[in-house]
């Protein structure tokens, strides 16, 4: 098994834009706009392909970007130092197969060496996505609050990972 990250180009777009979208009760509909808008505004944007195949991506903004999601908006109140985590996705044949861990263990080095102190996201509690509570618990991620989204129709844990920046003397 051959896996590699790539930051995401132009040309990647259409092949995330239809996976998001196949993905969409998980992670939300999107366009070619708001993909664009991540291209240029994303920290870390990152497709992953497993055996020259795109499988998957992985959507990572830093705080005080013109960015309106209700989570981002939370964490940008609370922290001034943190990635937050938009959304990851990957291929329904291609997930269990540590391809996440994978993506979470990059963006934890690239936020290492941008001196980044946690990694930010939300995992819904209500409808309950227990495999991604358990995932995040495994990596250490710790909740750092509640909130209702989407007009109370969803209830997330908002979860950070805090990170020890080494520094070099």
């Amino acid at each position: 098994m051959r896996c590699r990250i790539f930051n995401v180009e132009h040309d990647d777009l259409p092949f995330v834009l239809n996976l998001n979208n196949k993905f969409s009760k998980e992670v939300g509909m999107s366009d070619i706009d708001n993909m664009t808008y991540f291209l240029e505004k994303a920290d870390y944007f990152k497709r992953i392909e497993l055996n020259s195949i795109n499988v998957g991506f992985l959507i990572a903004i830093s705080p005080n970007k013109d960015y309106l999601s209700e989570n981002y908006t939370w964490f940008n109140k609370k922290y001034r130092s943190f990635i937050y985590i938009d959304r990851i996705v990957i291929e329904g044949a291609y997930q269990n197969k540590g391809l996440g861990k994978i993506f979470y263990e990059d963006l934890i080095a690239f936020s290492k060496s941008n001196a980044t102190k946690r990694i930010a996201c939300e995992v819904n509690i209500r409808p309950l996505n227990e495999k991604s509570i358990i995932f995040h618990d495994s990596l250490g991620f710790k909740e750092v609050g509640q909130q209702d989204t989407n007009q109370g129709e969803k209830r997330v844990s908002l979860m950070a990972l805090e990170i020890s920046v080494s520094r070099h003397v």
